[in-house]
């Protein structure tokens, strides 16, 4: 029996927030037959606390559980989070050194410290390393901290660690074309690439529809515009604030948009809400079953990020394909521009112009034929490219070509 390594700084566990894509590719293996180890950290990045081992214990799993040290941070972005993960780095160098007997290794990008030294491992050790491209450091970096010069001293480390995790790297998984094709911007290399879309479950999110759709109440007439996810710089919560107001005074008192989510900008999007006429609640967060719930039940879906957003195709797309209900995209992602028109499940329009958004919104609550046929091709694509059960065995065939 071949025995995997899955590396991950971020997994959501039983009883726990976060996302899920590592739990489910370690349990999938474990049904393909591999013996497989997930290695992940002490501290819980969304509760941002340790966690709790005792409680971890009473759960069972049917993969092998291992957990580096790390002291942990207070926010998203801050100087400790950075110390936090190069610490981690330096305990799973040693964790490695004291049982890194592994076939394959597995794992996430970023932090790239932590790819760095599973990466170097690997290959001092002549092991396969496949790296999982799900978001670019230091590229998104540069939205919080964009000072000519000065961001790029501040953020060289980043960029030094990504470059030579690519360069170390025999196999490459990415969660969109342009993250799958990142490492090898700088250098050309003859080696397997698959493009796995973060995805979902579609029998999970089909069960919390049912279990919650009846509990959430919708008003007769109520027309649901609605955004799930982090509500924080890259995402453009404020316009979508701005165009509810616009919507009101237009004369369309039963549109009304639905925030789910938590973040940084929370407090200041609610005060700002207050202030204006328009129809917004911010419903905060909702477990993942009843956040499906909220999007079936609603009749447009929001992609909404700013324009430097460097976000491409990202976690809740599946889940608002899986909802079959047509999207209204503001992320500038060429691939996923391309991908909305291709696929017919929505319109792009441009980000942070409240007026644009409104005309959207109205151009679709008019045409209900048209909102009908682009959530058919949204179920229908979640199904083709996004349920994890079918569209993780592209991890499965790459992992087998290289053992």
């Amino acid at each position: 029996m071949k025995r995997i390594a899955i590396i991950t700084m971020g997994v959501k566990l039983n009883n726990e927030n976060g996302y899920t894509r590592f739990r489910f590719l370690s349990e999938f293996l474990t049904e393909k037959g591999y013996k497989v180890d997930l290695i992940t950290t002490s501290f819980q990045h969304w509760a941002k606390a340790q966690r709790d081992m005792a409680q971890v214990k009473e759960s069972e799993y049917s993969f092998n559980l291992r957990f580096i040290p790390e002291p942990g941070y207070k926010k998203n972005i801050e100087v400790r989070r950075i110390w936090s993960h190069s610490v981690a780095a330096r305990n799973l160098k040693k964790m490695l050194a004291e049982d890194g007997h592994y076939d394959l290794i597995y794992c996430e990008i970023p932090p790239n410290d932590v790819a760095l030294a599973a990466a170097r491992y690997a290959k001092e050790h002549g092991i396969p390393f496949v790296v999982d491209v799900n978001d670019l450091w230091p590229e998104a970096m540069h939205m919080v901290l964009d000072i000519p010069l000065i961001s790029d001293v501040l953020f060289c480390p980043l960029l030094r660690d990504a470059e030579k995790v690519y360069r170390l790297c025999t196999g490459v998984i990415g969660t969109s074309d342009e993250y799958r094709d990142r490492p090898f911007k700088r250098k050309k290399r003859d080696i397997p690439k698959r493009t796995v879309y973060v995805g979902n479950e579609l029998a999970v999110f089909d069960q919390g529809v049912r279990k919650y759709v009846s509990e959430i109440e919708k008003k007769p007439g109520e027309f649901w515009v609605t955004y799930a996810g982090t509500i924080g710089t890259s995402y453009d919560i404020k316009t979508m604030i701005l165009a509810a107001d616009v919507l009101k005074k237009g004369g369309y008192p039963d549109i009304h948009i639905k925030i789910l989510g938590g973040g940084p900008l929370k407090e200041e999007l609610e005060e700002l809400s207050k202030k204006l006429k328009g129809n917004v609640e911010f419903v905060g967060y909702v477990p993942y079953e009843k956040m499906a719930a909220y999007l079936k039940k609603s009749d447009i879906l929001v992609n909404s990020f700013v324009k430097k957003a460097p976000q491409s195709i990202v976690t809740k797309i599946g889940d608002y394909l899986a909802a079959g209900k047509p999207m209204i995209n503001t992320c500038s992602s060429l691939e996923f521009k391309n991908k909305v028109n291709q696929d017919g499940f929505g319109i792009n329009i441009e980000a942070e112009d409240k007026k644009i958004l409104s005309d959207a919104i109205i151009e679709l609550y008019k045409d209900e034929e048209k909102r009908r046929q682009m959530g058919e091709r949204a179920r229908e694509i979640a199904k083709k490219q996004f349920d994890r059960p079918n569209s993780y065995n592209a991890i499965v065939d790459l992992i087998e070509e290289l053992t």
